[in-house]
């Protein structure tokens, strides 16, 4: 059986049903209930209170880990409690490149290389589907506002995170591995904001911001530090940040989803 925490979220959700597509026994973790197939279990509980995680991993042999709680030594061992041998871990490549400012996911990284459980971490940069932020101004009046117009990256579809993960779950020979995740080639916000025009069929505006702006935005929902390597990521990225990485293509066999395709099979959230 393989355990997925995460299991309502954009990744989580579609790794459970490429699971159980694929025959295996899930159990879902998440806060709140979700429509899940058919066949999957769910237990509603909070990686904040790992007490509470033991009865989902009972039985089980693998789990898709997130990085959320404060206490990752407690998850794990409740998790190789329950008779866990395989775990997942979704960080970020900032655990990587920038561990000052992404701190929670390096210390995620470092249990779980000592946990004595088989690991493998996997590393994605931004997501395509950040931009769903964008999705408010661009129904409201076709403008996407973002700082760092002209910095390209090369974000990564959550639907591929979720293929990974899924072959690496159930595939043995991962172990002991750390994969950046990347998309097919980096994009500005200017050219993003162009690709979710050319799938509505209409001219979606860039409307750049100000560092300041962009602080004062993120600062609504995210923590000072991560505000700080966020907007250093977005407009001083590293060489190893704007890199593209094979990885997606050496485990799945097959090139990265483009923002492009993101754009088009989302697109309603933008109409």
């Amino acid at each position: 059986m393989i355990v997925v925490t995460g299991a309502t979220g954009q990744v989580g959700g579609e790794l459970v049903r490429l699971l159980a597509a694929a025959g295996e026994q899930v159990t879902a973790i998440s806060r709140r209930p979700a429509p899940l197939p058919e066949a999957v279990r769910h237990h509603a509980a909070d990686l904040g209170e790992p007490a509470g995680l033991k009865a989902a991993f009972d039985g089980a042999d693998a789990l898709f880990l997130l990085v959320a709680g404060q206490e990752p030594q407690a998850i794990l061992e409740a998790a190789e409690a329950g008779g866990i041998r395989r775990v997942v871990l979704l960080s970020s490549q900032g655990a990587g490149t920038r561990p000052e400012a992404y701190g929670h996911p390096a210390t995620f990284e470092e249990a779980v290389r000592g946990s004595g459980l088989e690991w493998t971490i996997l590393r994605p940069g931004g997501f395509h589907s950040n931009t769903l932020a964008w999705a408010g101004p661009i129904r409201a009046h076709r403008t996407a506002p973002a700082p760092f117009g002209d910095v390209a990256l090369p974000t990564v579809d959550p639907a591929d995170l979720a293929e990974v993960a899924a072959v690496v779950l159930r595939d043995g020979g991962h172990a002991g591995r750390t994969y950046t995740l990347t998309g097919p080639r980096a994009l500005t916000p200017r050219e993003r904001a162009a690709a979710i025009g050319a799938a509505l069929g209409e001219e979606v505006r860039f409307a750049e911001q100000t560092r300041e702006e962009a602080r004062e935005q993120m600062s609504q929902f995210m923590p000072e530090p991560v505000v700080a390597g966020t907007l250093a990521v977005l407009g001083t990225p590293t060489p190893a940040e704007q890199q593209v990485s094979p990885n997606v293509t050496r485990i799945l066999g097959r090139a990265p989803r483009s923002f492009a395709d993101w754009a088009a099979r989302n697109v309603a959230a933008f109409r």
